[in-house]
């Protein structure tokens, strides 16, 4: 099962790199000018953001400067060890949802610390490619566009967050 996945992991990217221009060309889809209207259409978005997204940045940090994050981490850690989960991936599990640069970092120095092909590195890294920044999207995305009332968007994000961390430590626990 693993080198399975090792081969699907290794021949995803280009198989999709050579699949969808070879569908565009199919389909007679001006490849090179729709990839440009794109990236005009991105530049421009990308400008609309900055905004937001420094605010984003700087709440982040903030956060973490504080030292509001381990205080969290101290609370929930004992009850994590009671249930058997690692409590080295806290710090990831609630840094994800806010920015995912930030949760990058916690999850470079957890397979620094653990090892990469420890089952904290492993996990670690099954939640950052499984998991999406909820406050970042809602932060940057709702806010370039305008939408000031969420309703259940936070609700969603932070549950789809809460069932891949669990998503993740039952795979983790059953592959590795």
């Amino acid at each position: 099962m693993y080198e399975l996945i090792n081969q699907i992991s290794r021949w995803a990217i280009p198989v999709m790199l050579l699949f969808i221009p070879l569908l565009a060309f199919i389909k007679k889809v001006p490849v090179f000018e729709t990839f440009v209207e794109g990236a005009e259409a991105g530049f421009s978005t990308a400008i609309k953001t900055i905004p937001f997204l420094t605010a984003m940045l700087v709440a982040v940090s903030i956060f973490r400067a504080s030292g509001a994050m381990e205080l969290l981490a101290s609370w929930i850690s004992p009850v994590l060890n009671m249930v058997g989960i690692p409590a080295d991936i806290l710090p990831h599990a609630v840094m994800r949802p806010l920015s995912g640069g930030a949760a990058l970092g916690i999850a470079t120095e957890i397979i620094k610390t653990h090892g990469p092909d420890s089952f904290v590195g492993r996990l670690v890294s099954t939640m950052q490619g499984s998991s999406d920044t909820t406050f970042y999207v809602l932060t940057l995305y709702f806010g370039s566009v305008g939408i000031r009332k969420y309703r259940y968007a936070v609700a969603s994000g932070l549950t789809a967050d809460f069932t891949t961390l669990i998503a993740s430590i039952m795979i983790c626990k059953l592959m590795f």
